[in-house]
């Protein structure tokens, strides 16, 4: 019943305001969603210009799946959204917003390669430097400056 369901969902291709509204509606506990912040080799930041949010450039992140480890879930949407194949290494934060029941874990990690194909959520992408980014919400702002100093952060000996 469970995969009749989901072949239902996935066939619908509701718009992704209204796959959260239904999702929101049907369950009773949180979503879990997830975020990367993920290197390139100059330690520029991967965001994607998503076509259905307000501020149109973000960092890559969406849901995960049943059964889905957070690892695979970032590396899973990344690779939907745009092609890309990147790696999740590090848990940088974990965050809950109650008003929204969603459960959110940031993946710090690096990029692989792949040729960059537009989605119909996600229309361009670019590494950035923290001097050069576009403009982007505020805890996406923190999330970056806290993976940027981790990065940085000297080894103990």
């Amino acid at each position: 019943m469970k995969s009749i369901l989901a072949k239902i969902w996935k066939l619908l291709n509701l718009p992704k305001g209204w796959q959260l509204f239904f999702m929101r509606l049907f369950q009773n506990q949180f979503l879990v969603g997830v975020t990367g912040i993920i290197f390139n080799e100059k330690q520029e930041i991967l965001l994607f210009k998503h076509t259905y949010r307000g501020h149109a450039w973000s960092l890559p992140g969406g849901y995960l799946k049943s059964g889905e480890h957070p690892k695979e879930a970032i590396e899973r949407e990344i690779k939907e959204e745009s092609n890309l194949v990147v790696s999740a290494d590090e848990p940088l934060k974990t965050r809950t917003d109650r008003d929204t029941s969603r459960l959110d874990i940031c993946y710090t990690g690096i990029f692989i390669g792949g040729k960059f194909i537009p989605s119909k959520e996600v229309s361009e992408y670019g590494f950035f430097s923290q001097g050069t980014m576009p403009l982007l919400r505020s805890n996406q702002v923190f999330l970056i400056e806290k993976a940027l100093q981790e990065l940085n952060k000297p080894l103990l000996q």
